[in-house]
């Protein structure tokens, strides 16, 4: 098995492991602070052997007075401790995904975190989705950098508002994706009838970053449009009932495959949030003539599958033409969203 991000306690974890070394060098109090929390949930990143990441979240109601400046009256989910140990898998992105899920789930109005000035690849990272610079934070053990999200001014950027979604003025796509490729794309949206054990820490799962390829003309979409992802019939029943829109993504770019210099290009661009291996991607390149890729964020995953049927007859999307990229009205996709129950304030418009 890869390595997993899973939900556990402080006292399953044994503060003698080698991982926790680093945080000992840099937090004079972490064993007490890390006793302290015996009963309290943390999420560990590790696998059958080796313990690789630890975050620990906690949610902070009104004004945050032992940062500089102090953070006004809020909800505020606090990224506690935070370290991951990176082999090359996109381990970084699949954390922030998790904190913005935490953080929507707990209704917090912002997110903190406070790093030390050496951990720049992950001060990066966080400002890559929407982390300012607010002040700081001085402790015994120095002082460290502040940073926020505010979770209820949004930026016009797509990746520094993520996960929120804004659509006016843009088009919204459903797109298909075959069952032996939905799970590995998209493994929050697992069905209730698939195996958990499929999805595996490999760097397209851990991403919020998805490249989609086909043979469909998917520079229809344009930066900006939504797509709700729909996985076709597993043929275990009628795909009238078997075939589920599961999720909502947004798209950041297209290409068509005259954009790529060679087949390396392809490969590099594709290799990290793609769903294929090299050979299938190779394959696909060499025998495509019509080849196409889209690459989008993975914003959200409904809490409830819409079927196709209930797409039909509830949401009135036509079943004509063919449910491959097919363009929807904002009220059969405001009807699907609905439907799928996911936290209000997610899209914003």
């Amino acid at each position: 098995m890869g390595r997993k991000l899973r939900l556990t306690k402080f006292n399953e974890l044994s503060i003698d492991d080698p991982f926790f070394e680093s945080l000992k060098a840099g937090y004079k109090e972490f064993p007490k602070w890390f006793a302290s929390k015996a009963d309290e949930d943390v999420y560990v990143v590790d696998d059958d052997t080796e313990l690789s990441g630890m975050i620990y979240l906690k949610m902070e109601s009104g004004k945050v007075s032992d940062v500089a400046p102090p953070l006004p009256n809020g909800k505020w989910l606090k990224v506690g401790t935070l370290k991951i140990v990176g082999k090359g898998t996109k381990l970084g992105e699949r954390v922030i995904k998790k904190i913005f899920d935490t953080a929507l789930d707990k209704n917090a109005t912002g997110i903190y975190v406070t790093v030390f000035e050496v951990h720049d690849s992950l001060i990066k990272l966080f400002k890559r989705y929407g982390f300012i610079e607010h002040g700081s934070k001085t402790t015994d053990n120095g002082v460290e950098i502040v940073l926020t999200r505010s979770l209820t001014i949004h930026s016009p950027d797509i990746l520094k508002r993520y996960p929120i979604m804004r659509f006016e003025d843009r088009n919204l796509w459903l797109l298909a994706v075959y069952p032996e490729y939905h799970t590995r794309l998209l493994p929050d949206s697992i069905l209730n009838n698939e195996p958990q054990e499929i999805v595996q820490d490999v760097s397209h799962t851990n991403t919020i970053h998805k490249i989609y390829i086909g043979k469909l003309s998917l520079i229809r979409m344009k930066k900006g449009d939504g797509v709700i992802m729909y996985r076709t019939s597993d043929k275990k029943g009628p795909a009238h009932y078997r075939s589920v829109a599961t999720s909502i993504c947004v798209v950041e770019e297209t290409h068509k495959k005259k954009d790529f210099a060679s087949i390396d290009d392809f490969l590099n661009y594709c290799r990290p949030h793609s769903v294929f291996d090299d050979n299938e991607l190779r394959h696909m390149f060499n025998t495509y003539n019509r080849l196409y890729t889209v690459k989008m964020t993975y914003n959200v995953a409904f809490n409830k599958r819409i079927t196709r049927g209930k797409m039909i007859e509830d949401a009135g999307v036509p079943v004509q033409p063919r449910w491959d990229l097919k363009q929807l009205t904002r009220a059969a996709f405001d009807s699907i969203v609905e439907m799928g129950k996911i936290n209000e304030g997610i899209i914003v418009d």
